[in-house]
């Protein structure tokens, strides 16, 4: 009597139908959607979530914003559609902040790699690859993208070092 696998996966299947009954598969859903169990065992909890689902939106929303404050939790914007229109209102303070040390002596430079002599190319990436800590490959790519930003915030002495060298490699840096 030799029988094949699906035959036998079907009487597997059968008997297994039989034994297991179906109020069985009905308390197990059951217990899944009835979560409300865990809040009504504690009456404090029960009584806020009461109170909370009877405010109106606009209450929700100074509710929102009195627990931020109390309990110092900052705004964090959120990823959507609207956040769009946030983003200049935040940027204009920036300018402004940045307008007010332009008027001092600036002590920190951005340097950007604008160009180079393509004789120069070899000694160039050399000294990217030691300069930012990169790979072969990786300082290659860089200087072949240029212009591109090298570093940012560096000090006055040491942006001239790095524009000194460089330019006696044959590549053009600039410093903003």
């Amino acid at each position: 009597m030799s029988m094949t696998c699906q035959t036998a996966a079907r009487s597997c299947v059968r008997s297994l139908r039989m034994q297991t009954p179906r109020t069985c598969l009905a308390q197990v859903q059951r217990r899944r959607w009835a979560s409300s169990e865990a809040t009504v065992s504690n009456p404090k909890i029960s009584g806020i979530v009461d109170q909370i689902s009877q405010l109106t939106l606009l209450e929700t929303a100074d509710l929102v914003a009195s627990l931020k404050t109390r309990l110092n939790i900052p705004d964090m914007p959120m990823g959507g559609f609207g956040g769009g229109g946030a983003a200049p209102a935040v940027a204009a303070p920036v300018v402004e902040e940045e307008a007010a040390p332009a008027q001092q002596e600036k002590t920190l430079f951005n340097l950007k790699l604008d160009s180079f002599e393509a004789s120069a190319k070899p000694k160039i990436i050399k000294e990217i690859k030691s300069m930012l800590g990169l790979s072969l490959v990786d300082s290659k790519k860089f200087v072949e993208s240029a212009p591109k930003m090298m570093k940012e915030g560096v000090p006055k002495e040491e942006a001239e070092k790095i524009v000194a060298a460089l330019k006696g490699l044959g590549g053009v840096v600039v410093m903003e």
